[in-house]
């Protein structure tokens, strides 16, 4: 664990948005989930594949109910306590295939999302690194009570940022990306084992940490 002092249990779904095997994403959702057990924490480590739904109509699913894949997603979020994606740029936004899945999974009731902590991560060719797919793709989570984690990370010029071992090659750049990792994973397990830290990140956001009234779609 780095020499790390001991954690309490926190577990962590940690995936890519792309359906290519080897897409720089899935690299840097690689090196995500390393840090993360290398920093104490415990990680489901998942393919977008295995959420991968049909467009979502709401006639299919009044005949028919959930996909498997729907269901799938929906069961693995509720045995984390935080979600780590890493999610492509298409087009100046978030990857269609995500979206939908996120579409389906909502209509659970409750639907999982709500409470949540999540962290967005991006990797991309371009110099921006794909930070404005990520910044959509908050809106959707938060919408649905998600508490995204307000540092994300972008890694521009992605095709050229990893060494052989999948570690960025730059120092000061996975100085910073283990960084906010662990930041995040710090802040999980705060708000999970230590419900003062909780009811202050209410505050903060200025919302009322009450569930009779906390908005859960």
């Amino acid at each position: 664990m780095n020499g790390s002092p001991a954690r309490e249990q926190v577990d962590f779904l940690v995936f890519a948005a792309s359906l290519r095997e080897h897409s720089l994403n899935n690299r840097l959702a690689t090196l995500a989930a390393k840090t993360i057990e290398a920093n104490g924490g415990d990680v489901d480590f998942a393919s977008m594949k295995e959420f991968d739904c049909p467009s979502y109509n709401g006639d299919v699913q009044d005949r028919d109910g959930f996909p498997p894949e729907a269901h799938e997603f929906n069961r693995r979020l509720e045995r984390c306590d935080g979600f780590v994606i890493a999610s492509p740029e298409y087009n100046g936004s978030m990857p269609g295939v995500l979206k939908n899945t996120i579409d389906w999974v909502s209509r659970f009731q409750p639907q999982p999302f709500n409470e949540l902590y999540g962290l967005l991560l991006s990797a991309s060719p371009s110099m921006a690194g794909g930070n404005r797919g990520v910044w959509a793709l908050r809106v959707p989570f938060e919408h649905l009570g998600a508490r995204v984690y307000p540092d994300m990370f972008s890694l521009a010029r992605a095709h050229e940022a990893f060494d052989g071992e999948g570690r960025i090659a730059e120092d000061q750049l996975q100085g910073r990306f283990e960084t906010n990792i662990v930041n995040f994973m710090d802040s999980v397990e705060a708000q999970k084992h230590y419900p003062c830290v909780k009811k202050a990140w209410y505050e903060y956001l200025g919302e009322r940490p009450e569930p009779g009234i906390d908005r859960v779609q």
